[in-house]
C-alpha cells in the first residue's frame, strides 16, 4: 500500500534520512524501530508532509502521495503524532470530531464515534472531560481514537508507548492488534523494540537516517545484532 523509495530529508545541513526505502503491505503491522535520533520520527513527518524530502519518491496504492499536509488523509493515511498532540481545551468528544473533519458522512460519523467508545470503554466515562485533563495513557488511547475517525487505510503511529507504564503499553500494544484485526494497516515507529517486534508483520531496523537491517519481526527478535543492540540481550 505503501511504498517509500530512496527518500532523501535534510535539517539545515543534517542528512536526516538517507536514500531509505521501505514498503507496507496491506493488513500488516510493520514497525521500524531504532535508537534515538535515527530518523523515525523524521520519517513519519516527512509521509505526513509536515516535512518535505529533498529527493525520493512516496507512493500509496501505486500514486504519487501529494503534496499537502492536509491532503494526506484524504489519500488514506492517518497519523498519531509522538505524545499525542491532543487539542487539550476540547473535550474528548470533540477531538474525535476534530479526527474526522473530512468527512460529510454524519451518520457514519456518530457510528464510528461509537465504535471507538467500545474499543476504549474508558473514554465513554470520559467523553465530556478535556483531553488536557486525562493521564498519559488515556490521551494515548483518545490519540490512536481520533487518527480511527478519519477511517484512514494506513494508520501510522509514532511511539505509542513513549511515557506509558507497563500496564497502559500491553493495552495499547493489545488495542494496535485489534485495529489490524479490522482491516486497519498498521505502521508504527517504536522505541519498545522488543513489544514492537513481537507483533509486526514485518520491521525494519533504522539508524542514521538508513535502513541496516529487515525482516519478519519474529526473525529480527532472534537476530544477534538486534538482540544486542536493541533488546538489551549481551553475549
Amino acid at each position: 500500500m505503501l511504498k517509500i523509495k530512496d527518500l532523501n530529508v535534510f535539517y539545515g545541513q543534517i542528512h536526516a534520512l538517507r536514500d531509505l526505502s521501505l514498503d507496507v503491505q496491506k493488513g500488516h503491522i510493520v514497525s521500524m524501530v531504532g535508537a534515538n535520533g535515527a530518523g523515525k520520527s523524521t520519517l513519519m513527518m516527512t509521509i505526513a508532509r509536515i516535512l518535505k524530502a529533498r529527493s525520493g519518491t512516496i507512493t500509496v496504492d501505486g500514486k504519487p502521495l501529494r503534496n499537502e499536509a492536509s491532503q494526506v488523509l484524504a489519500q488514506g493515511i492517518g497519523l498519531v503524532p509522538e505524545r499525542r498532540r491532543l487539542y487539550a481545551n476540547l473535550t474528548v468528544k470533540e477531538n474525535l470530531i476534530m479526527g474526522a473533519y473530512l468527512r460529510r458522512d454524519k451518520h457514519g460519523v456518530a457510528e464510528d464515534m461509537e465504535k471507538m467508545l467500545d474499543l476504549f470503554p474508558i473514554m465513554r466515562t470520559r467523553i465530556k472531560q478535556y483531553a488536557g485533563t486525562l493521564s498519559g495513557g488515556e490521551q494515548q488511547m483518545v490519540a490512536i481514537a481520533r487518527g480511527l475517525m478519519g477511517r484512514p487505510k494506513i494508520l501510522m503511529l509514532d511511539e505509542p508507548s513513549l511515557g506509558l507504564a507497563p500496564l497502559m503499553i500491553q493495552l495499547v500494544f493489545n488495542t494496535i492488534l485489534q485495529v489490524r484485526e479490522q482491516g486497519t494497516t498498521i505502521f508504527m515507529t517504536e522505541q519498545n523494540a522488543f513489544k514492537a517486534l513481537a507483533i509486526s508483520d514485518y520491521a525494519y531496523v533504522i539508524e542514521t537516517g538508513r535502513s541496516i537491517l529487515s525482516g519478519p519481526g519474529q526473525d529480527l527478535l532472534r537476530d544477534p545484532m538486534v538482540k544486542q543492540a536493541y533488546l538489551g540481550v549481551r553475549h
